[in-house]
């Protein structure tokens, strides 16, 4: 399916917000994310289904020192 990551059309085979976040190979546990404008909570990533043509915005969260 087609959706928007981040302002980027991608082609994913996910169909969670949490297969897309481990599809982008990145760490569940520092990632916040937001579905068609509508932050998604961390306990609903994998019960929460990607639609073709969704709008989803992941931030990745950094420590630095």
């Amino acid at each position: 399916m087609r959706i928007q990551v981040n302002g980027e059309e991608r082609e994913v085979s996910a169909t969670t917000i949490l297969g897309l976040v481990e599809e982008l190979g990145l760490d569940v546990r520092k990632v916040a994310v937001e579905r068609n404008l509508e932050i998604v909570p961390k306990s609903l990533h994998s019960g929460t289904a990607i639609m073709d043509g969704d709008r989803i915005e992941v931030v990745q969260f950094v420590g630095g020192g």
